[in-house]
């Protein structure tokens, strides 16, 4: 036995994610149906930009290999020039930048709602039950016209 039982969440060191980059070019071009020119073409114009080892090889994920599979996709089926393409997914790079922060600021958002709301409860509570509400007194329209007495001589 492995020191790992069936249903335990093993993280290893070696942990394999869509953003671990362990394809070389030769087999992430393989696996995009692209030449390996043309992935070095793409990493040169910013399309797509691999990790690096240490001896400045091009390491690709599984993240970068759908992209390659898109960016051919945009390119051959659609029309789009290489150009295009880059906008492309620097503004979906951007959309979902931006559907991050909103969701962290709608939990911000709930966050704070929810301590103003135990805040108001503590308010509440501190009210003094032995106090009676004032009410204003209401004015009448009757008109009361005051005499002096007169003196008794």
């Amino acid at each position: 036995m492995d020191g790992r039982r069936r249903g335990d969440n093993f993280r290893g060191p070696y942990e394999l994610t869509e953003e671990t980059p362990v394809y070389v070019i030769s087999v992430a071009a393989q696996l995009s149906g692209l030449h390996p020119q043309t992935l070095r073409q793409y990493d040169r114009l910013g399309l797509v930009s691999p990790d690096r080892t240490a001896g400045r090889g091009r390491r690709y994920s599984a993240r970068d290999i759908e992209l390659l599979r898109q960016v051919q996709a945009l390119s051959q089926d659609e029309g789009i020039n290489l150009a295009g393409i880059k906008r492309i997914i620097e503004l979906e790079n951007q959309v979902a930048a931006l559907q991050s922060r909103v969701a962290e600021l709608q939990s911000a958002l709930e966050g704070a709602a929810a301590a103003m709301q135990q805040r108001e409860a503590a308010v509440h509570a501190s009210y003094r039950r032995d106090l009676v509400p004032y009410q204003e007194v209401q004015q009448t329209s009757a008109l009361v016209v005051w005499r002096p007495k007169k003196p008794k001589d």
